[in-house]
């Protein structure tokens, strides 16, 4: 198949990962083109140059600043207006759209070739405005039945395709370091809790190490400088290779989500690497974790989560790495996602025959 994937604009997609959107993204975009497929990922500059097609710089976020989010709002209108031109002029087969803008959902009826849309947010105004307008025969998928209950209103029946990880990337590490650990890793915003993570380390006995981009420097004066401490080891960003070699080493890792995750490629990355996983209830945390490999937290209780750090750290690591493989593998992600493509091609190569026939 012929197929022209839109990403969102904000961050490069490639390594390192500003966070799983874009993670997935790449991964989806490489097994597709492994198994065979034609693909053209349209992406903001920086993105990696072996599958990408750069489109603008990247976006990035407002931060509550309306001046830049009046410049990100145009920037972004004009760099999707020229993506859907370049594929209306291409010759496609489908149109994945991985973007979290409108604009591609409000001009998706002006094409004729079939559409699916994957849902990787809960509903905000400018997404429910595109999905609202969007083609009558669009295809919707969710990530998880976290995120399918918050749609359920405005798109009932949404079929859930789980994210998947690559297992050879995330390899499995029977034995954590001698000097037990705790493990963090993401963006580090105020959405993604970094300093009830390291409120909660401490109440629970354990150095915690953690990595990802300060993309947020007001949350970080004041919430994670005040913190710092000689138990605490911030690696910075790593690649996906560098980031699994730490999650191996840890004896439990920690998820902190302060909103209603979605997904929560971490705990999945964590888990393959055999690393149990201690996590804040929200989301699709339930989704992923069981008791075999990981322990839950009240929502944004430093002194739960140690608790469950305690528990999950007990945890045996080859239940956690089988939870991946079950559940969560890069491959079945992609063999769901070419049932689906083979399904929309076959209805609008039935619909032409139709056509034709009346015609």
């Amino acid at each position: 198949m012929k197929i022209a994937v839109i990403a969102h604009l904000k961050y490069p997609i490639g390594q390192p990962y500003a966070g799983g959107l874009e993670m997935h993204t790449h991964l989806m975009t490489r097994a597709l083109r492994r198994r065979g497929h034609e693909v053209t990922l349209f992406a903001s500059e920086g993105s990696d140059p072996a599958l990408a097609t750069c489109v603008c710089p990247p976006t990035g976020e407002d931060l509550g600043d309306p001046v830049r989010w009046a410049a990100i709002e145009a920037a972004e209108h004009a760099a999707y207006r020229a993506i859907l031109d370049t594929i209306r002029a291409g010759d496609f087969d489908l149109v994945h759209n991985n973007s979290l803008h409108a604009l591609p959902l409000a001009e998706s009826g002006s094409f004729d070739i079939p559409w699916v849309t994957v849902l990787h947010t809960p509903p905000f105004a400018s997404l429910v405005e595109g999905v609202r307008a969007a083609r009558a025969d669009m295809r919707f998928l969710s990530v998880s039945q976290t995120l399918t209950r918050e749609w359920t209103e405005l798109l009932p029946g949404l079929e859930v395709v789980a994210n998947g990880i690559d297992l050879a990337t995330f390899p499995y590490s029977a034995e954590p370091d001698p000097e037990p650990h705790a493990f963090w890793f993401g963006r580090i915003v105020p959405e993604k809790g970094l300093h009830l993570a390291i409120d909660a380390a401490r109440q629970a006995g354990l150095p915690l190490v953690f990595a990802g981009p300060k993309l947020n420097p007001a949350y970080w004066e004041a919430e994670i400088a005040p913190r710092l401490g000689p138990d605490l080891t911030h690696l910075g960003h790593l690649s996906h290779r560098d980031l699994a070699t730490h999650l191996g080493r840890a004896q439990v890792a920690v998820v902190t989500p302060r909103w209603e995750e979605p997904f929560g490629l971490v705990v999945a990355e964590a888990l393959a690497c055999g690393t149990p996983v201690a996590a804040f209830h929200r989301g699709a945390m339930p989704e992923i974790l069981d008791a075999s490999c990981g322990r839950l937290a009240d929502a944004d209780d430093a002194a739960d989560l140690a608790r469950a750090i305690r528990g999950a750290a007990a945890l045996q690591r080859r239940d956690a790495r089988h939870r991946v493989e079950a559940h969560f593998n890069a491959d079945t992600m992609t063999a769901r996602y070419e049932a689906v493509y083979a399904e929309m091609l076959g209805q609008a190569a039935l619909g032409r025959q139709l056509l034709d026939a009346a015609e």
